[in-house]
């Protein structure tokens, strides 16, 4: 998947700024795509020139005039045949599983910690991304909004970073303490 495919989709429900879409990919998008400000401005820009977005300038008189951008059918077209390709299989690629492979053998100090602030981290995309969920669902429980609701891709995305983040958490949280203990053990020896 390209970041230009990660754009549009989020496009698809409004018309944003490249500031409100920095936002929205930090709140939707962000537990399976990660891309920095000023890499989906450049994407929009290249988006527009491809002409699967179009941008239209709002005037604001106590700001600075903004651009704001939607998907044309042209964008839509793109997004229909990516969906129709085949996807390719995920795989985790984490320097901190690296480090904790090797943890035992360089030391567990600095391990233990990186996996807690990731377990915190986690922790605290979890409260996140249940926010966005009710916020989504509203009143509806989440039989009814699976089977009704409008937007049902955005939230099965937030339900699978939910899973994952809650697993990250831990499984963070269950190695610290492993390393932990062999390390209390091997003091002890």
């Amino acid at each position: 998947m390209a970041l230009r495919h990660a754009v549009l989709a989020a496009l698809l429900d409004d018309e944003y700024s490249g500031y409100q879409l920095a936002k929205a990919f930090d709140i939707s998008v962000a537990n399976f795509w990660h891309a920095l400000p000023q890499q989906l401005y450049a994407e929009l820009a290249r988006l527009e020139a491809d002409g699967l977005v179009v941008g239209r300038e709002v005037v604001q008189e106590t700001r600075p005039n903004k651009r704001l951008f939607r998907v044309t059918e042209a964008g839509r077209a793109e997004l229909e045949r990516f969906a129709e390709a085949a996807s390719k299989p995920s795989s985790i690629r984490d320097d901190l599983l690296v480090k904790v492979q090797s943890a035992d053998r360089v030391g567990t100090g600095p391990v233990i910690e990186q996996l807690e602030q990731r377990a915190a981290a986690a922790g605290a995309k979890l409260e996140l991304l249940g926010k966005l969920l009710d916020n989504m669902r509203g009143d509806t429980d989440e039989a009814e909004y699976l089977l009704r609701g409008e937007r049902v891709g955005r939230y099965l995305t937030c339900l699978r970073g939910l899973a994952f983040e809650r697993e990250h958490r831990d499984w963070c949280l269950r190695t610290a303490a492993v390393l932990r203990e062999r390390q209390q053990t091997d003091a002890e020896r």
